[in-house]
Order: C-alpha cells, then structure tokens, then sequence
C-alpha cells in the first residue's frame, strides 16, 4: 500500500511540475509579446529614400535614390548611419558620412545622442525627431540644431525598411 502511495505521489509531483512550466511558458511569452505591445517597430535596417531640409526659409529636397545611398540601422539600443555616392569615389560626386549612437523612444518621440560622427562637431548633440511607421515607410521629423556648426533646421526624411 504504500508503495501505490508513493508512486502516487511521484505522478502528482512530476504532473505539477510540468504544469507549473507550462505555466511559466505561457507567462513568459506573455509578457514577452506585452513588452513589445505600443513600441513602434523601429527595430531594423532602414533606405531613406527622400530628405527635405527647412533652414532660413530655404527647402531643399534630396532624392537619395539617384547619386546617393543612405542607410540606417537600428538595434534595441543604438543606430548608425551611413551615406556614400554611387559613383564609388570617382567624380565630383564623391562622398562618405557616418555616424552612430544611442537612441531613445518614447510614445512617436524619437532622440538621437550623436556619439561618433564624420562631421566630429556634430559630436555629442541630441536630436528628437517625431516618428511615424506606417507599413513600411518611417517618417522622421525634428529639429537639427548644432550652434558650432552653425545648422538650426528642420528636417523630414522618409524611410523604406529594408528586408
């Protein structure tokens, strides 16, 4: 008799054991997918295809599509940027900018701290940018404002993400 009540046991144990995991699973992937609920997707390699500058009453648009290939990469915690011609260095066209950083996201608010840049006096500015992701177009839109380099603009440039 009591060799039934252990074995009765043991079954009782190791069925709670793996209910509780069970349990634990579910949780764990709820909390998982909850996490992710109401953060914009922003995660991921981005083309800007289109950059419109407002400085001084001036507009200025830029097809980056044509002579020019920018890219941004986003992970969970930095960016990076990078721009080069597509004449690969061999006219008057010629050009390379990067920079990177870490980033902030919070709500559509988006901020850029600028840790290393080509243009070094862009270095260490802050830049919030409003966000909008509609399928798979990000439109990023703020203020750039570096008083040493003498920029105070706004600029809206639109993303396709790439896959």
């Amino acid at each position: 008799m009591s060799r039934i009540k252990i074995e009765y046991g043991l079954k009782s144990i190791v069925g709670a054991f793996f209910i509780m995991v069970s349990l634990f699973s579910c949780n764990s992937e709820t909390t998982a997918d909850a996490d992710q609920e109401g953060k914009l997707p922003i995660t991921g390699t981005w083309k800007l295809i289109t950059g419109t500058l407002i400085e001084k009453g001036d507009t200025t648009i830029t097809d980056y599509t044509k002579n020019t290939s920018f890219i941004k990469i986003i992970n969970d915690t930095h960016f990076a940027f990078l721009q080069h011609d597509l004449s690969k260095g061999k006219d008057s066209t010629a050009s390379f900018s990067s920079g990177g950083g870490t980033y902030s996201l919070k709500d559509s608010t988006y901020t850029e701290h600028l840790e290393y840049c080509s243009a070094r006096e862009w270095e260490g500015s802050d830049f919030p940018f409003t966000v909008e992701i509609q399928n798979d177009t990000l439109v990023q839109r703020g203020v750039e404002k570096v008083v040493s380099a003498g920029v105070d603009r706004l600029n809206i440039e639109k993303y396709v993400r790439m896959k």
